[in-house]
């Protein structure tokens, strides 16, 4: 009912406004109200009737014109000037002549009428109805089409906590210039001035191309100022309409961190995964999920997601089937212990899958110090148990899910992980499948890592704990790192060892600086210290061996090591006797089958 009465409202002021112009026309003309000649008659019903015409064409009435700008006053324009135009041919069918002058005024005064009375409320909301109290003073950085755009949402939505003051850039061309009313201050060398001068509260940075490096510098800034910092979302969160421009996030180490997009060969990728029947081990862990929501995309046959934690299994489970409900993928879950082979057989047997992604895995490397025997079940018999089983099933491709600390392995996680390596190119000489590995380092916010122990630690006032001053990892995101996983496996032709480039290592004192300055509290306050390390950690991660080193990329961030020896019988002989060795005997036998060496033939035996 409201759109209804609204619309006869602008229909009633709009035929007022056109009635008025022509009235106005004939008195500054002809100084006379002559209402009843014929010509008259017939131009003022034109211009109604065609204005009407062309205001439904162009859809005037359904503008919001408290938003109003360049693109509404164009269709005026347009209206305007095609009810002018047919008006006078009109006048031409009828009385052989056109009345230029008279249209010409009527025109101008219609423009200046209809124009003026929507720009007009717009000023008077702008200017009357907008609530600056409670609103907090923001600056945003980058005056580009994205910081406009926000300024511009930011303005005209009075709900929003935040009122844009200025922007800063640092494009020279646009300092002193005023965008949407909005001053342009000066570069991010001004950004403590800025803040300090006209008193912001908020800071929105709004440059979605800037790579990690110099959001890196941005934020250096910003932190200077103890003022909360945001971002804006995700493009691809924007793109599909999960959230809106206005719902800012906060700079995540990620952001700092992070690189380059991963850009994936679609038409490879596809080809060996779409309408494939694909499992996924360890399907509800960090890494597992997010290879399942890779997988997703690529619209496999079935997706089988395979694990030991129920409650994790159901969770990506229910997401996938949320995103996917209209797509022609079945999810199935599959609740199981690597370490039973008979069921890890049987489900092989069931779906006969094409691909196999392994990333079911123990790796927590002080806890499998103090455990080394879970780690040989979990991740050198269950890799094993599921290696033979989609072996015997004939799956095209094998997938291990590596780690860097598998080379030159000082703990007992890396030392399984490495062993795991040399079962699978084993197994790859004498089977139909392709077995490949794939190696990196830490991912960011994976469970078990470092950040959320530094976040529950910043959030219980500190301290952040730190094992050595001088401590470096390599890091990649959860999403980069699944993304090159599967690229891998498009990658494979068997025996491979893949290594994924993580780019610089990272400093773990910087990091937990960087959290600690993103979470609004300065170092003083939360403090950092040093515990010492732990067992079985290396100060420096390494991705390739000495042995293993080939430096071509066979893809962008892609690098393959060369094989190297696989002691399968000693692997064998370990299996069976594992579990009557002391846990010290163990973990040394592990890390020393681990790092034997090519030239080492001597014959090995167990210790103890």
């Amino acid at each position: 009912m409201a759109y209804h009465q609204r619309l006869s409202l602008l229909i009633l002021i709009d035929s007022s406004f056109i009635i008025v112009a022509f009235l106005l026309s004939k008195v500054l003309l002809y100084e006379t109200f002559d209402l009843y000649h014929h010509i008259t008659v017939s131009t003022l019903l034109s211009l109604i009737v065609f204005h009407h015409f062309f205001s439904k064409v162009y859809k005037l009435y359904k503008k919001a014109w408290e938003y109003a700008s360049i693109g509404e006053l164009l269709i005026i324009l347009k209206i305007v000037s095609f009810s002018i135009f047919f008006t006078a041919i009109i006048q031409l069918s009828i009385d052989n002549a056109v009345h230029l002058r008279m249209l010409f005024i009527i025109w101008l005064i219609q423009m200046s009428f209809i124009g003026g009375s929507r720009f007009t409320w717009r000023a008077i909301r702008d200017s009357y109805f907008k609530t600056e109290e409670n609103r907090k003073r923001t600056l945003i950085i980058g005056a580009g089409a994205a910081g406009t755009m926000i300024a511009r949402q930011l303005i005209k939505n009075n709900d929003s906590s935040l009122l844009p003051v200025a922007f800063i850039d640092d494009d020279h061309r646009k300092h002193n210039l005023d965008i949407l009313g909005i001053p342009v201050i000066g570069g991010v060398n001004q950004l403590e001035s800025a803040v300090s001068n006209l008193m912001i509260e908020n800071i929105v940075i709004a440059i979605p191309s800037l790579n990690s490096r110099e959001l890196n510098r941005i934020f250096k800034e910003c932190a200077k100022t103890n003022i909360n910092t945001k971002t804006l979302p995700m493009i691809e969160d924007l793109v599909t309409g999960k959230v809106s421009i206005e719902q800012f996030r906060d700079v995540e180490v990620e952001d700092l961190l992070g690189r380059e997009p991963v850009k994936l060969d679609m038409e490879g990728i596809s080809e060996y995964i779409t309408n494939k029947v694909v499992i996924v081990t360890g399907a509800g862990g960090s890494i597992g999920s997010e290879i399942c929501r890779q997988i997703a995309r690529f619209l496999p046959k079935h997706l089988i997601l395979l694990g030991h934690g129920e409650n994790s299994i159901y969770s990506i489970e229910m997401e996938l089937r949320d995103l996917y409900s209209e797509q022609p993928i079945k999810f199935f879950p599959e609740i199981a212990d690597i370490q039973d082979a008979e069921k890890i057989q049987q489900i092989m047997n069931l779906y006969r899958p094409d691909v196999v992604y392994h990333a079911a895995a123990h790796k927590h490397v002080p806890l499998m110090e103090h455990s080394p025997e879970e780690a040989v079940k979990n991740n050198l018999l269950g890799t094993l148990n599921v290696a033979n089983a989609a072996h015997l099933t004939k799956v095209k491709t094998f997938v291990l899910i590596s780690s860097d600390k598998a080379v030159n392995p000082t703990s007992v996680m890396g030392a399984t992980k490495r062993l795991a390596e040399m079962s699978i190119q084993h197994l790859n000489k004498t089977s139909k499948t392709n077995f490949i590995a794939v190696r990196f380092g830490n991912v960011l916010g994976s469970r078990g890592s470092v950040i959320p122990l530094f976040k529950k630690q910043i959030k219980n006032g500190g301290p952040v704990t730190i094992t050595h001053p001088e401590m470096v990892r390599y890091f990649m995101t959860i999403p980069e790192a699944s993304r090159l996983v599967i690229q891998a496996g498009s990658l494979a032709k068997g025996g491979e060892i893949f290594v994924l480039d993580m780019g610089e290592p990272v400093k773990i004192l910087d990091l937990a600086k960087n959290l600690v300055t993103l979470s609004g509290n300065s170092i003083d306050d939360i403090g950092i210290s040093f515990t010492g390390m732990r067992p079985g950690e290396k100060l420096f991660e390494e991705l390739l061996n000495d042995n293993e080193v080939h430096e071509k990329q066979i893809y962008p961030n892609i690098y393959i090591g060369k094989a190297s020896e696989s002691y399968v019988e000693e692997i064998g002989l370990l299996l069976k006797t594992y579990s009557q060795l002391d846990k010290e005997v163990l973990r040394q036998t592990l890390i020393q089958l681990a790092n034997r060496k090519h030239h080492q033939n001597s014959a090995y035996s167990m210790p103890g």
